[in-house]
């Protein structure tokens, strides 16, 4: 593999490289939240919707797909008021 496949940016948000993801690899990672944790990889803006397939393929590569965890994967959080779930309305 030459330089410049290394230097592919795999986690546009966090700016994380191919090389990066290896090495976390390397280091023991076996699931996404094991790259996750030691690179950032996933941590962006994007919560990984970019980059955990791509991440995922990097970790399945020669190994049995039944190895590789799915990430578990949460949407985003925003308060609410409950009056936007009821029908009735704030009287305040």
């Amino acid at each position: 593999m030459d330089g410049a496949e290394e230097d592919i940016v795999i986690c546009r948000c966090e700016e994380v490289t191919r090389e990066e993801i290896l090495a976390a690899i390397a280091d023991g990672a076996t699931t996404v939240k094991g790259v996750k944790i030691r690179t950032e990889a996933g941590m962006g803006l994007c919560q990984g919707r970019t980059c955990r397939r791509l991440i995922s393929q990097l970790l399945a590569q020669g190994r049995p797909p039944s190895d590789i965890y799915p990430p578990a994967v949460r949407p985003p959080v925003r308060t609410a008021k409950i009056s936007e779930y009821t029908n009735t309305e704030d009287d305040s």
